[in-house]
Formats: C-alpha cells, sequence, structure tokens
C-alpha cells in the first residue's frame, strides 16, 4: 500500500485500506498537512490547505521583538544616567570611595539630584546620540565606496573579512576626536561648567583633529595617542562580542534541542517554532554577550577614558560627597603610563572606580527587559483566543477536510 510505512501511527479512516487511490490521495494530503510538499494527486479538486502560524508561535515572536526593542531602548537611552555615574567615578583620579558595589552611590545620588536637577545624570545624552549615529554613518560611507563589506556575516572569504576589520578600524579612529569631545559632556559638571550646545560635539571633535600632534592646551595627549588605544579596545570588543554571541546561542540551542527531545516532541513542535526559537536565542545571547563584555572590559575603559579627559580642564561632581566638585589633574604619558600609575597609587580595585554603576545599569537592563517579558506576554495570553482546539478535534477537523 503506498506510503502506509512511512507513517505508522497515524489513524486512517475507516475503510481506507479497501481503495489503493483513496489510500494514496490520503497520505499524500498527509504529507501536505505535515509539512511535505507532495504534488496533489488529480482525483483532489479541493483548495490546497495552507499552514498558518499558531497562535503560539505568533505570540513568541511577538514577545522576541518586544524584547529586542526594549534591549536597543534600555541600552542606547535609558542606560544614560547609569553611564555619566561610572564615567565621573573612572575619571576621577583622586576619588576615595571607588563605589565598587552599588549601594555607596546610591546616597550620592540622592545628593546630587537635591543639589542639581533631575537632568544631573542625563547630560550628555544628546552627544551620545550623535557619534553612534555619526559612526553607523561612517561605516555606510566607506563600505558604499569601497565596496567592504559592513556586516560580518556578508564575508564569504579572508579577504572580505579582512576588508571589514579595516573598515571598522578606520571608522572607530574617524570618530575617536567626536567621542572624546562626547565624553567631556557626559562627565563634566552642570553647576561648574557651561551646558554645550547640541552641536558643540562638532566643533571639539574638530579642533581635536587639527590638533594631531602637540596639542595647544597644557596636557592634553595628542588625538593619534588616543585614537590606537580607543581602535584598539573597539575592534577587540566588537570581535569578542561575536565570539561570545554564537558560543552562547549553541549552548542555548542545545539546551533547547534537549529539552524538546525530553518531551517527546522534538519532531513535531520544535521544527515548527523553529523560527521563533531561533529569533528568541539570538535576543538571549546579545544580552549575555552585551553584559559579558561591559564586565570584561570594565579596566581597560577606565584607562582610555582617563587619557581622553586630561587635559581638557573638565570639573566633575565629586562622588565622595555628591555635593561639591573637582578638576580632574593628570599628567599621563600613554597608555602603559596610565596604568601603571593607576596600579601604584590607587592599586587593582582603582581600574574599577565606579563599577557599582555599571550593576545598577545591567541590572536596570535585565529587569526592564523581564518586565517587558511579563507585560507582552500577559497582553499576548489576553488577546489569544477564547478557545482552541485540542490535538484531537484539530485531527478530526484535518480528515473531515480531506475527504467531505
Amino acid at each position: 500500500m503506498a506510503g502506509f510505512g512511512d507513517y505508522t501511527g497515524f489513524n486512517r479512516p475507516y475503510g481506507l485500506d479497501q481503495n489503493r487511490e483513496t489510500n494514496d490521495l490520503y497520505d499524500t494530503r498527509y504529507q501536505q498537512v505535515y509539512g511535505y510538499h507532495t504534488p496533489i494527486t488529480e482525483e483532489y479538486q479541493g483548495p490546497p490547505l495552507i499552514m498558518d502560524e499558531t497562535p503560539e508561535e505568533e505570540s513568541n515572536a511577538f514577545v522576541t521583538t518586544a524584547i529586542s526593542v526594549a534591549s536597543l531602548i534600555t541600552e542606547n537611552l535609558l542606560s544614560h544616567p547609569f553611564i555619566v555615574l561610572r564615567r565621573q567615578c573612572q575619571v576621577h583620579n583622586s576619588l576615595r570611595n571607588y563605589h565598587i558595589v552599588p549601594y555607596t552611590l546610591l546616597p550620592v545620588v540622592v545628593r546630587l539630584h537635591r543639589r542639581q536637577d533631575f537632568t544631573t545624570l542625563w547630560k550628555g545624552i544628546g552627544s551620545t546620540c550623535i557619534v553612534k549615529g555619526l559612526n553607523l554613518a561612517v561605516e555606510d560611507v566607506i563600505s558604499k565606496g569601497t565596496g567592504w563589506p559592513k556586516e560580518i556575516g556578508k564575508c564569504n572569504s579572508v579577504l572580505q573579512f579582512l576588508q571589514h576589520f579595516t573598515l571598522k578600524c578606520i571608522s572607530i579612529a574617524l570618530v575617536t576626536p567626536f567621542y572624546s569631545a562626547s565624553l567631556v559632556e557626559t562627565v563634566q559638571s552642570d553647576i561648574a561648567s557651561d551646558k554645550p550646545a547640541i552641536l558643540d560635539v562638532f566643533r571639539e571633535g574638530f579642533v581635536r583633529i587639527l590638533e594631531w600632534g602637540t596639542p595647544s592646551r597644557g596636557r592634553m595627549l595628542p588625538i593619534w595617542a588616543i585614537v590606537y588605544p580607543t581602535a584598539a579596545l573597539g575592534i577587540t570588543k566588537y570581535f569578542a562580542h561575536i565570539i561570545l554571541r554564537k558560543i552562547a546561542a549553541k549552548v542555548i540551542r542545545f539546551q533547547q534541542r534537549h529539552k524538546h527531545e525530553l518531551s517527546d516532541s522534538y519532531s513535531g513542535n520544535y521544527s515548527k517554532s523553529q523560527n521563533p526559537l531561533i529569533e528568541d536565542i539570538n535576543v538571549k545571547a546579545n544580552i549575555f554577550s552585551f553584559v559579558t563584555m561591559e564586565i570584561l572590559f570594565f579596566p581597560v575603559e577606565t584607562i582610555i577614558h582617563r587619557l581622553h579627559i586630561q587635559g581638557t580642564r573638565t570639573i566633575i561632581d565629586n562622588l565622595d560627597t555628591g555635593t561639591s566638585v573637582t578638576p580632574i589633574l593628570t599628567g599621563y604619558e600613554g597608555f602603559l603610563d596610565c596604568y601603571s600609575t593607576t596600579i601604584a597609587k590607587e592599586g587593582v580595585a582603582g581600574l574599577y572606580k565606579g563599577f557599582g554603576a555599571l550593576v545598577l545599569q545591567l541590572a536596570a537592563h535585565l529587569a526592564i527587559i523581564k518586565l517587558t517579558t511579563l507585560v507582552v506576554s500577559e497582553m499576548s495570553n489576553l488577546l489569544k483566543p477564547a478557545h482552541s482546539p485540542t490535538n484531537s478535534e484539530e485531527s478530526h477537523t484535518q480528515q473531515k477536510y480531506l475527504f467531505n
């Protein structure tokens, strides 16, 4: 009997074994219902079956999209107050309270808000967004002008990978002067400095470019001495992020597959919901990689931020008290000198000043994602149809549709 051995356990309607043509038709329609693409026999004149996504799959896809959007907004906007706190701690070489744990920052933040207005932790957000957009624009211009791949997923050879690597290095190097100007805006005190205009980041950035050699302001380092370590940090974080994301995705995918195998639903439900699962895996892998990168490269970021601030005559809020300001006066000669001086005068913990702000940032990031997941899931459940047929009802409906 055609196709019977391929579908063991499938419940055929009573009496079909007496009709070969009907059996063949039934097997063909079974293949279409369950995802195979065997042509329909000539005897069947009905409309083709279209397997739409189930409400559960649509709900999972909606939740995954909402999490991606929430993560993007949190990373670029809602995390800014914590970034301001952590950068102020990083560049303050004489800070007595290192704020490695989060709870030491809470009373300081309260005093900052009492002495200044609510926007004190949102300073520099405009220039920060401008620098991020400028980086994307530079990459796009270089990619279109040279034909180099802008995304690593489009690299199909070693040459294209090297071109992609070069594109990233050039874009980071070109944006570094503007990043330096933006960094100053995020750490300087509002009560001791004039509030910058929205386009001042471009003016200060071009000034740093023109002073490529020996700058005219005191102990400020030439921009080329800052470009190299900044580009090295940026490109290292980029490729480490990709590697960690792939590792995390493989681990999560293995766990999901193992979970479905244990529930005896791997061959059916897992394959049908493959696309929503892939999106969910990518979101989780991205979050894991982001958190890991921020923690691993925190000490290097501290050194590079100090090099950017040196000689800019920046006055920051004193996060020992939260009620006063202090100038930044340093005389580092470069990356290695900054590292050795910090270790000698502040200890290894000096490289982790403001780590508590990073902990608060990551905790808030994960909390917003969790809250988004709960809210969107509840909304999806409320909008879900009140009655969904059981498996037996669906099977009976399919059989009735095929032969009526």
